[in-house]
C-alpha cells in the first residue's frame, strides 16, 4: 500500500491490496456498477464495486485457462467478451466460458482491446518475444465475422475512439507511438493513419488508454510511473504520477465517472522483488476534473448470439 506521504505527494491513492503480475484491462461496467479488470499472465478476471471511499471491494474473480488481455460487457446478456489466449472468448456470470474465434497464430496472444461505440469488439495482439511486426489488430463484428484490420504492429495496445466516433486511436508500445485513424462508424473501417504522439524513450512506453467525454486521451505510461493526458491534437496537457513504474491501463469509473483507475504490474518480478516494492502491482485512483465514459458494450446480432450461447 502506498504511504500517506506518497499519496499526498502524487495525488494517487492505492485502492487495492493484492499485487498483480500484469494488471490490465480496467473497464467500468455500467450494467452492474462494477469495475472490471484482468491479470493477463495469471488468466484472471475480477469484478469489483467501488466503496464510498473509492476503494475496490471485490465481488468475484474468475480463473481462465488462458492469458486474458481484455474484457467488455455484452449488451442484452449478463456476461462478458474477452480477448483471451489467441482469440475471443465469452465468459458467463457463472464462470462457464466458450471460445468464439481463434485468430492469432502460435507464439502470440491477445493483449488489449475494447468495443467501438457501435458495438464491435477490437482486439490487438503481441508476439511472445515482442518482435517487431509480430502483432496485429482484429475486429469481431456484431454478426460474429472476424477480420484482421492491421498487421505489422509490434505490441498492439490501448485503443479508443473520439466522442463523435470520427477518430480511432491505437497505441503500439514497441515504437512508443499513438496512432490516429479516420474511423467510419457505419462500416467499422479505418483510413488515413498518422502518428499522433511519440513518447520519448526516457519517459517510457504508452500502454492502455481511455478517452474522456471531452475527447482527451488518458494513456498509462509503462516504465514511466504516470498517466499522460493528451489533447485530441496530441499535445500533452498534464502528467499524473503513480507510485508504481509499470503503469498498464486506465479507465474512469464510479457514479460520476470522474475517478480515474490505473492498473499496474510486476511483470517478470521475483517474490522478493514484489515484497520489496509493495506499491507495485496495485490499482490506483485519481479524483479528476474530467468525466469519463463507461465501457462500450459488445452488441451482438441477437440471432447469432442466441445460437452461440444456447
Amino acid at each position: 500500500m502506498a504511504t500517506r506521504e506518497h499519496e499526498q505527494e502524487t495525488g494517487a491513492v492505492a485502492c487495492s491490496t493484492k499485487q498483480t503480475q500484469l494488471g490490465e484491462g480496467v473497464r467500468w461496467d455500467a450494467r452492474r456498477g462494477e469495475m472490471l479488470g484482468v491479470d493477463i499472465l495469471a488468466g484472471r478476471v475480477a469484478r469489483a464495486r467501488i466503496d464510498d471511499d473509492g476503494s475496490l471491494a471485490y465481488v468475484r474473480e474468475y480463473q481462465l485457462p488462458w492469458t486474458v488481455g481484455m474484457i467488455a460487457p455484452v449488451e442484452g446478456d449478463g456476461g462478458w467478451l474477452l480477448g483471451a489466449g489467441q482469440g475471443f472468448v465469452y465468459l458467463a456470470p457463472d464462470g462457464t466460458h466458450r471460445i468464439i474465434a481463434e485468430l492469432s497464430p502460435a507464439g502470440t496472444r491477445m493483449n488489449d482491446g475494447a468495443c467501438d461505440p457501435q458495438g464491435r469488439f477490437w482486439g490487438g495482439t503481441l508476439a511472445d518475444d515482442h518482435h517487431e511486426g509480430g502483432a496485429a489488430l482484429y475486429r469481431l463484428d456484431r454478426t460474429g465475422q472476424t477480420e484482421k484490420v492491421l498487421s505489422d504492429l509490434t505490441i498492439s495496445n490501448g485503443i479508443g475512439w473520439s466522442p463523435d466516433s470520427g477518430t480511432m486511436y491505437l497505441v503500439d508500445s514497441g515504437p512508443r507511438v499513438i496512432h490516429a485513424f479516420a474511423f467510419d462508424p457505419d462500416l467499422g473501417t479505418i483510413s488515413d493513419g498518422r502518428i499522433l504522439v511519440t513518447v520519448p524513450e526516457d519517459v517510457g512506453a504508452p500502454d492502455g488508454m481511455t478517452v474522456d467525454a471531452a475527447g482527451d486521451l488518458w494513456v498509462a505510461i509503462y516504465g514511466g510511473g504516470r498517466v499522460n493526458r493528451y489533447a485530441p491534437d496530441g499535445s500533452l496537457r498534464k502528467e499524473y504520477p503513480i507510485p508504481a513504474r509499470e503503469c498498464t491501463c486506465c479507465a474512469f469509473g464510479g457514479p460520476g465517472l470522474n475517478r480515474l483507475f490505473v492498473t499496474t504490474a510486476t511483470e517478470g518480478w521475483t517474490e522478493e522483488q514484489r515484497r520489496g516494492d509493495p506499491a507495485a502491482g496495485l490499482v490506483y485512483r485519481y479524483d479528476t476534473d474530467a468525466t469519463g465514459l463507461p465501457a462500450a458494450p459488445f452488441r451482438p446480432d441477437p440471432d447469432w448470439w442466441q445460437e452461440l450461447t444456447r
